[in-house]
């Protein structure tokens, strides 16, 4: 009998984890525009989603460093790609800053797409 609940219990949690994990709905496709506040001033840039997911960021206006952005440029929109939010996306070493303001105006935008 406490082999039958131990295994019933495992089934139930499994069951919620895969239950929980593909719960998030996919994002409406479209263009959103999204802006934080990097090192040097506002990043303004816009999200474009295509089959529920980010295919493509493209930064508007910047006023980083000309010689830091493109690196976090280069790490942070790849890395998200293919994704439903920027949360785990790559951070520039060095480009800190501008990074993480890349990845907090991407979400910004995707919070329309929602």
């Amino acid at each position: 009998m406490k082999k039958i609940v131990m295994l019933a219990a495992s089934v139930l949690l499994s069951v919620g984890v895969l239950v929980g994990c593909g719960s998030s709905a996919a994002l409406k496709d479209g263009s959103y525009q999204g802006e934080a506040q990097g090192h040097n001033g506002v990043i303004k840039l816009t999200v474009t989603v295509a089959d529920g997911v980010i295919s493509g960021v493209t930064v508007d206006e910047n006023a980083e460093t000309p010689e830091l952005f493109p690196s976090a440029e280069e790490k942070v929109i790849p890395s998200v790609v293919g994704k439903k939010s920027a949360d785990d996306a790559e951070v520039a070493s060095g480009a800190t800053v501008s990074s993480n303001a890349l990845k907090e105006a991407i979400n910004k935008a995707l919070e329309q797409a929602k």
